[in-house]
């Protein structure tokens, strides 16, 4: 079967699955394909008026026939949801793509009472805008049709990559997960230093952002690596030498290793914590 022919039922219809269901329909997936439970009356509302999409109140109503099921709602839900999900899936057997966060697929596999073929998911924010960055774990009961059919679904939103490992995931996490609050934060750094050094606040914005989006779209778009294209914009005894010398005197590489350290040990301590909903 064409992928565009299977059908997806997202539970929850959030920000995130919005985003999912928006990149989806722009990349030619048809909307009688696709229908989405959210318990919430505006919510629904948005939906059917945004996407023409069947939108419903119970998930026994979504997930007939479905061939993916998009688990998009809060890990402190999943457990009840699972539990009714996996009551009504038993025979049809459709994959689960999980894009909560932190929830791990034994923890999944355990509330729906039986080993499902289940995708791990982390996108981050920028999905929103189809420029996210999404991570996937498989368990060994997906098949290769099944890891196409989550990289389709992912991709309408951005760049994705499979791992291994699915405690790399917390890794992740600390990375591209928390990462566009990082880039947010050298924003404002750099906008404020801006303002230090005399310019106007709206100048010294625009120009920090542009900085930052310029220089990622070039790092993206280049065959060379990050570290060659800083030493090809490092003129020696020039002004951008200083600034780095600067950094690295403060040790900047070490910051963001301790900070992105701090948030995979807090993602591990979040995931374990999760691993106990529902007993």
């Amino acid at each position: 079967m064409n992928m565009q022919q299977q059908s997806i039922a997202f539970i929850g219809g959030g920000n995130m699955a919005r985003s999912l269901i928006g990149g989806l329909l722009q990349g030619g997936y048809q909307p009688q394909h696709i229908r989405v439970c959210d318990p919430d009356p505006q919510q629904q509302h948005r939906i059917e008026s945004q996407f023409g999409i069947a939108v419903a109140d119970k998930s026994d109503r979504v997930i007939k026939g479905a061939d993916c099921v998009v688990l998009a709602v809060k890990p402190q839900v999943l457990p009840a949801i699972c539990s009714e999900l996996g009551k009504s899936v038993q025979k049809s057997s459709p994959l689960f793509v999980s894009i909560a966060a932190g929830v791990r697929i034994a923890s999944i596999a355990r509330w729906l009472g039986k080993e499902y073929a289940i995708i791990r998911c982390m996108p981050n924010t920028p999905a929103l805008i189809q420029a996210g960055a999404t991570a996937l774990y498989a368990n060994a009961q997906t098949n290769e049709s099944q890891r196409s059919f989550a990289e389709s679904i992912l991709r309408a939103v951005g760049v994705i990559l499979w791992l291994g490992d699915e405690d790399l995931l917390d890794a992740v996490t600390a990375l591209s997960g928390s990462g566009p609050a990082y880039l947010f934060l050298v924003v404002e750094a750099l906008q404020n230093a801006g303002e230090k050094l005399g310019l106007e606040p709206r100048h010294s914005q625009l120009l920090a952002m542009q900085t930052v989006f310029g220089a990622s779209k070039m790092a993206l778009e280049a065959n060379e690596s990050v570290a060659e294209l800083r030493e090809r914009v490092t003129s020696k005894g020039g002004t951008t030498e200083q600034a780095l010398a600067s950094f690295y005197r403060d040790d900047l590489p070490g910051v963001f290793i301790r900070a992105m350290t701090a948030a995979r040990d807090r993602s591990v301590e979040l995931a374990q914590e999760l691993d106990k909903l529902g007993d």
